[in-house]
């Protein structure tokens, strides 16, 4: 998973080490060694798992798709950026405004035990 490129749609085999990154700074932080410059890249689709190459040197527009899944690996990175906002009081101080969607509602049973002699008679 890049930590530098959030919407990364394939993975890079360094022509160098031989080695899957996401992005060059993957290669230049887990590596000693510089990235080097290669005609023919490999790629592996992160959609469909496939490795598939790519000449460099007469890339067009209709090399931006996996050839197996057709999916769309170029396009535009989306880096993460730091944000802090606070809305409203410290949740912590007060959690009553704070609803967890995860849990359902109980919905009333049928088997309740709650009432379960006044039924009997």
């Amino acid at each position: 998973m890049c930590k530098h490129i959030l919407n990364a749609q394939v993975a890079i085999r360094a022509p160098c080490c031989k080695k899957w990154f996401d992005c060059p700074q993957c290669h230049a932080e887990n590596t000693n060694h510089e990235l080097r410059k290669a005609n023919e890249m490999v790629f592996l689709c992160k959609k469909c798992k496939k490795a598939f190459r790519k000449d460099m040197n007469d890339y067009e527009d209709e090399d931006e798709f996996c050839p197996h899944c057709d999916n769309h690996y170029v396009v535009e990175a989306k880096t993460p950026v730091a944000a802090l906002g606070v809305e409203g009081d410290d949740a912590r101080m007060d959690n009553r405004m704070l609803k967890d969607e995860r849990v359902k509602a109980q919905a009333p049973s049928a088997f309740a035990m709650d009432d379960f002699d006044e039924r009997l008679g």
